[in-house]
């Protein structure tokens, strides 16, 4: 199924932040595969993957009782990962940390103070409103892997989401908040049993996968992930075994194949990194991509996936199939992004195509819950890949 709302599309225009990004991407994608927005249509009446659901009918399908607020991210699921001084000051009416935030993470000011991509006399909406859509668009994140996990496909592809630079502390790279890693941990603490809601599955949940897809690297994402881990609310796939809890914990296993150079791997942001913080934490398993070595992209993905099968295979013997896999479906690799810093990793479509019909079928052919999220992509043909992409799993449902 498909989870798409207008509601959630954010035009950064409106809020006086030049950045290339179509607020019409969820809506491009879905007239081209034929579909008006039509949620709640029958299963039968679509083709697949569909239904499309709205925020509504996502909390229906999952028998979520819809109080306001049920459709965004929590306060609680923010502080699950990140630090609760940061959150407090985007929370803080009284203070400018949600001002210098968003400056921060959208790089608004340059170094000598000047505007840089803004331009606030041209804005529609004040700065600080693009906090509520962005815990919106985390919501839909945690929607997409509940309706994944929920009986039916074991597939969910949202419209929206992606934002794996947020680090434990600051925003950075476009992305105030992770809804990737805040989605897995909701997920997990739901199958806990932890807050009000019921469990996200029958099954229970306690080994995840993320794959990311994007042309960056997904450093705030290992991040969390790494300090979770010291923390130790999830196992270590570095630590011997009679030191991690005895298999009891829950684990999120992290795959990242991204450009070797450039941001957030690029000489400046090296210079002023901090060992044991992104960006220089690794995914579990980090996969760097040169400019001109395309045609090996979705063979080292295949590598890299069986690496993610061994450091299951050795937490949870006989039991290393993931619950559940989060795919960060990047666009921005594809040749015609339109965003400079991405410019050093160059699939052609038929590239983009073959690295996620493989993830697909691997994830379908062992009946993996997946949940996808669109993540980066910039430009006016930044539609393209994820729409091809689900124009052709309705040809591969039934292959092997």
């Amino acid at each position: 199924m498909i989870l798409y709302d207008p509601s959630l599309a954010i035009n950064f225009h409106d809020y006086g932040i030049m950045l290339p990004i179509s607020p019409d991407r969820g809506k491009r994608i879905l007239e081209f595969l034929g579909k008006d927005y039509c949620p709640g249509a029958r299963e039968e009446c679509l083709p697949y993957p569909g239904p499309v659901l709205g925020l509504s009918e996502a909390l229906a399908y999952l028998n979520i009782a819809e109080p306001s607020g049920n459709d965004r991210a929590s306060r609680d699921d923010l502080e699950r990962i990140h630090s609760r001084e940061y959150i407090a000051s985007l929370y803080d009416a009284s203070s400018k940390g949600l001002e210098a935030a968003l400056h921060e993470t959208y790089e608004l000011i340059d170094a000598q103070g000047q505007h840089n991509r803004y331009e606030p006399e041209s804005a529609k909406k004040p700065l600080a409103d693009l906090f509520s859509m962005i815990l919106a668009q985390a919501g839909g994140t945690s929607l997409a892997c509940r309706l994944a996990l929920a009986p039916g496909p074991g597939f969910c592809y949202f419209l929206g989401g992606g934002m794996h630079h947020a680090r434990y502390g600051s925003g950075s790279g476009f992305c105030l908040i992770n809804d990737v890693a805040l989605a897995a941990f909701k997920i997990l603490a739901e199958a806990a049993h932890d807050g009000d809601r019921p469990a996200p599955s029958e099954k229970p949940v306690r080994l995840i996968w993320i794959i990311d897809l994007d042309a960056h690297k997904g450093d705030g994402t290992a991040e969390l992930i790494r300090l979770s881990r010291q923390r130790g609310e999830l196992l270590n796939p570095q630590r011997p075994a009679a030191h991690n809890g005895g298999g009891k914990k829950p684990c999120i296993l992290s795959l990242s194949i991204h450009m070797a150079k450039g941001w957030p791997l690029n000489t400046e942001s090296i210079a002023v990194a901090r060992e044991g913080w992104a960006p220089l934490v690794p995914s579990d398993v980090d996969i760097g991509i040169d400019l001109g070595e395309e045609k090996e992209y979705t063979p080292r993905l295949m590598q890299g996936i069986r690496e993610l099968e061994g450091l299951s295979a050795a937490l949870y013997p006989g039991a290393e199939k993931p619950d559940l896999a989060l795919v960060v479906d990047g666009a921005d690799p594809y040749e015609h992004d339109g965003l400079p810093s991405s410019c050093l990793l160059k699939l052609s479509l038929e590239q983009c195509l073959e690295r996620d019909n493989y993830v697909y079928r691997y994830l379908r052919d062992r009946s993996i819950p997946s949940a996808w999220i669109l993540s980066g992509g910039y430009g006016d043909r930044a539609w393209e890949p994820p729409a091809y992409f689900l124009q052709g799993i309705r040809a591969c449902k039934g292959d092997t």
